[in-house]
């Protein structure tokens, strides 16, 4: 009678692999946290269908949780036939709203687990020319969706990598994504039901009796769901920015304010002297050193927008008629004589505002 080892197994896909396996008449080694509920469920499935049911209490975040699993899988007088790697959590929160120490627990469970123990496993299993591993990735694999799917991507390339090495070894390899399955896993990841379209949740039973039968066929990618394959196959045609726009809202809360007062981006409200008018010598009527009532100076002030002498109208200027005054000519800073110009109001201080990248330029541009 062969033997399987399921990881997660007291509640959700895991508990459904369990049931079915037990179901055929495979022995089983259930591997989960919870001593309690581990044992409860061992029970039942040996008084229900007459299978072994060994319990192996272990938290596959830790490094002797990983330890204890990899030498059973390494124990040659009571061999693994099949390993299925179910074990994993999720979040609802965004990215930096996520500890860092989850980000790491998530990485550990997800990705440095299922190495070590599918390298424990596989190794034992091409030593005796047969056996198979399903790791249970999601299609969260094939959607921007943070630290979660991207752990999950790395499944599906490392399981599909390595079933290609190993073909010719009597190990089979197959990595399995299921969508929105009603199990504890959202529950407990803080995802309500109402969050999800009601025709994207699957039943973890039927899920488990596809999934087998594609291990069954040899294949080393099973989405068993006819949505979800539709919805793989789009993702790899659509944008990015518009699978970005879906995996961000489908179950997953709306994003928190940003301090700044910006909708996109880092874009904080600028000083209130920010853009002030500074003084300058297009901003005077006056040069340097010459103030009110100065040999030939004009009061100090923002100028007409015309050069003094150039057309100007001499009582404002304040020199005599016959000096300074001389015919209109081009104004050699602007190209425009003199009458055409106009004056340049004097810049105000920004107030804060709320900025967007959509409209990429200068500053002015960029917040409004």
């Amino acid at each position: 009678m062969t033997t399987a080892l399921i990881t997660g197994t007291t509640a959700g896909i895991g508990a459904a692999f369990a049931g079915r396996l037990a179901a055929d008449g495979h022995n089983l080694v259930l591997v989960a946290r919870d001593e309690k509920r581990l044992r409860e469920q061992a029970a039942d499935l040996h008084d229900r269908h007459g299978v072994e049911a060994d319990v192996l209490v272990a938290d596959l975040s830790e490094d002797d949780g990983i330890a204890a699993v990899e030498t059973r899988l390494k124990d040659r007088t009571h061999p693994v036939d099949l390993l299925v790697n179910n074990a994993g959590f999720g979040n609802r929160a965004r990215y930096l709203e996520v500890p860092i120490a989850d980000e790491l627990r998530m990485l550990k469970l997800h990705c440095e687990a299922v190495l070590r123990l599918t390298s424990a496993g596989a190794g034992t299993m091409r030593d005796r020319g047969r056996g198979g591993v399903i790791n249970v990735a999601s299609v969260a694999a094939f959607f921007p969706r943070g630290t979660y799917g991207a752990s999950k991507a790395w499944v599906v390339q490392f399981t599909q990598g390595a079933a290609k090495d190993l073909a010719s070894s009597g190990v089979r390899l197959m990595a399995l994504c299921p969508g929105f399955v009603r199990t504890e896993f959202h529950a407990r990841a803080g995802i309500k039901d109402t969050s999800v379209p009601s025709w994207m949740w699957l039943d973890p039973d039927r899920l488990v009796t596809a999934a087998l039968k594609d291990f069954a066929r040899g294949k080393s990618l099973s989405i068993p769901d006819p949505r979800y394959k539709a919805m793989s196959s789009l993702a790899k045609l659509a944008p990015r920015s518009a699978l970005s726009s879906i995996s961000s809202k489908v179950g997953r809360p709306r994003p928190r304010g940003n301090p700044s007062g910006a909708r996109f981006g880092f874009c904080p409200p600028p000083a209130a002297d920010a853009w002030a008018p500074k003084t300058n010598r297009h901003d005077t009527g006056t040069p340097p050193g010459r103030g009110p009532g100065g040999a030939g100076g004009a009061a100090s002030g923002p100028r007409s927008g015309t050069r003094q002498g150039l057309g100007a109208d001499p009582a404002s200027s304040g020199r005599e008629p016959g000096v300074q005054g001389r015919s209109p000519r081009v104004d050699r800073g602007r190209g425009l004589r003199p009458e055409h110009t106009k004056a340049r109001p004097p810049l105000r201080a920004a107030a804060p505002s709320r900025c967007s990248w959509q409209n990429a330029g200068t500053p002015e541009r960029q917040c409004a």
